[in-house]
């Protein structure tokens, strides 16, 4: 793992103008032309603790108002009316705003300038098309806050794995680790494939009450994401958690008990799916009989791969805690038998034998 791993980055003093007075009015400017499919975009539609739609309607006490700008909201189809607040922001006549990138970033040192791997409109002056790179050269030291939404902005994901021909990589790779924003905030990462939605909400709306002024910075752990989001394991959240502590694993995908044998990397991956659900708080992977294939950690995919292979030191640990489990599972169904019964004095008949005593006996 890269040296940044075992930096902590804990809440920093706001540096950057109206962080402290508070902020009335923001931009969200989203450019979702990193090397992805959009599907953060697409889960960000299902989040409705609050809504996206709450959020800019201002319907949240409290927070600023927000203009939200993402191609699904454009005017119309690619035109320079659409690209104008991000050339505004990139001149400097629009602030503040908050950069939220999406897909991961390639390398365009690679290719010296020979062609391009992704880009987001074209020059005005030359027609040829801006990088991905180029905006975020611009936009990321103006920006008040910039969010990296999904594993493959946040960590390069699937497009950064082994092989590649592209060199992706995350934002924070891109912009270095120690890079902050005009607020003083670092890149705030929070990943998922896609993401889920109200994890990404919820890290916006404190990002926006931190701009207002009534929140403090967001806590961060070493890699940037959200420590009250991604603090736990799956495992620690998984409902077929009691089923690994009893030895008692499922060997397909229609059981209802623990899927470590199965391929779950749920152990040992930071992510409250189970916990918080997909959508309105249904789904989410172990939930409804999926895997865990590690989907928010910054090693996706490669780390993770083969998927559905018993992980690495999951066969050690199921034979360690076989006998454990074993015992414990006889001991607690002789518990169960024995409190699946109705204590002796509840009956019927003439004989009170409960076991009271009156204090006056006649």
């Amino acid at each position: 793992m890269s040296s940044h791993s075992g930096t902590t980055h804990v809440s920093r003093e706001p540096g950057g103008a109206g962080a402290r007075d508070g902020i009335d009015e923001i931009h969200i400017l989203w450019i979702s032309e990193g090397m992805s499919c959009d599907g953060d975009t697409v889960s960000l539609t299902a989040a409705d603790q609050p809504s996206i739609e709450d959020v800019v309607l201002g319907l949240i006490p409290g927070l600023p108002k927000v203009n939200l700008v993402n191609k699904v909201l454009s005017p119309s189809l690619g035109g320079e009316d659409f690209l104008a607040p991000y050339r505004a922001a990139a001149r400097g006549e629009l602030a503040p705003f908050i950069l939220v990138i999406e897909g991961s970033i390639p390398n365009q040192n690679i290719i010296d300038g020979d062609g391009y791997w992704t880009s987001f409109g074209n020059d005005p002056e030359t027609g040829e098309p801006q990088t991905l790179n180029w905006w975020i050269d611009q936009l990321a030291p103006k920006a008040w806050a910039v969010v990296a939404a999904g594993t493959c902005a946040t960590y390069g994901g699937i497009h950064a794995m082994a092989g590649n021909p592209t060199g992706c990589m995350g934002l924070a790779d891109y912009l270095g680790w120690e890079f902050t924003s005009q607020a003083g905030l670092p890149v705030v990462n929070v990943p998922g494939c896609p993401i889920q939605p109200e994890n990404f909400m919820e890290t916006l709306i404190w990002v926006l009450q931190h701009a207002a002024g009534t929140a403090p910075p967001p806590p961060l752990d070493h890699m940037l994401r959200p420590q009250w989001l991604f603090g736990k394991t799956v495992h620690e959240g998984c409902d077929r958690g009691s089923y690994y502590e009893q030895a008692d694993f499922g060997l397909d995908y229609n059981s209802p008990k623990c899927l470590v044998k199965t391929g779950c990397w749920g152990p040992v991956v930071n992510c409250n799916v189970p916990k918080r659900g997909w959508m309105a708080g249904i789904g989410g992977c172990p939930n409804v009989g999926g895997i865990c294939i590690g989907c928010t950690m910054p090693g996706f995919p490669d780390a993770f791969m083969p998927f559905m292979d018993e992980p690495p030191g999951g066969t050690l640990s199921s034979m360690v805690i076989k006998p454990y489990g074993a015992v414990i599972r006889r001991l607690r169904g002789l518990t169960n038998d024995m409190v699946n019964h109705e204590p002796r004095w509840r009956h019927n008949k003439r004989k009170l034998t409960s076991g009271y005593d009156p204090r006056y006996r006649p």
